[in-house]
């Protein structure tokens, strides 16, 4: 996973609550284990009806998906984080997420955050009326700055950490390689190997 210091990008407005992950990538688009491929379904259902708000030309291209409550509710499908990472987006700001969302975000680098309804409602304006305008996401400060615009924003300080390194699961164990071996060393041998 790459680490994440902070994104500059234009903001896409969906204005909706309860955004479950089937609607995010529908379970037909599920068909592999493969964390690539799926970009080009992300909102399927929702696109195939024709102007949907980030297919806007204005909207295209954009970093940062700011949204209503409950974003990645339902399923705990680990396919809805990496759909709107393949999609372009670094970024999702919600009043709330689904717990295992967001934990699943975090676990591929898509930063989410949690900001109160009426500072959500200034991001959707803002990106509705001025859709050119950039938001800065910086993790280190945990600020959001777009316009004339700055908010404040927690995180958890191990995510944070593991954010800026870049450290994924596997990253972590890796990390702790060398007592792995050590341990390793010392196993009887008549016990299984790792190879």
């Amino acid at each position: 996973m790459k680490a994440f210091h902070r994104v500059t990008g234009r903001i896409a407005p969906l204005d909706l609550a309860d955004v479950d992950t089937d609607q995010i990538i529908a379970k037909q688009f599920l068909k592999s284990i493969e964390r690539t491929g799926y970009g080009q379904y992300l909102f399927y259902e929702w696109r195939k009806s024709g102007d949907f708000v980030l297919d806007r030309p204005e909207h295209r291209g954009a970093r940062v998906l700011v949204t209503g409550p409950n974003f990645g509710c339902g399923s705990s499908r680990e396919h809805a984080p990496w759909t709107l990472q393949e999609a372009g987006f670094d970024v999702i700001i919600a009043p709330s997420f689904a717990d295992i969302f967001r934990n699943n975000c975090g676990n591929v680098g898509l930063l989410a955050v949690t900001l109160p309804e009426d500072g959500v409602r200034r991001l959707l304006d803002l990106a509705t009326a001025s859709p050119e305008t950039e938001a800065l996401v910086d993790l280190e400060a945990q600020t959001i700055s777009a316009g004339d615009i700055q908010f404040q924003f927690e995180v958890e300080p191990f995510l944070k950490e593991r954010l800026l390194n870049g450290w994924d699961e596997i990253g972590l164990t890796l990390r702790k390689l060398d007592r792995i071996e050590e341990y390793e060393k010392g196993r009887p041998a008549w016990m299984p190997a790792v190879v």
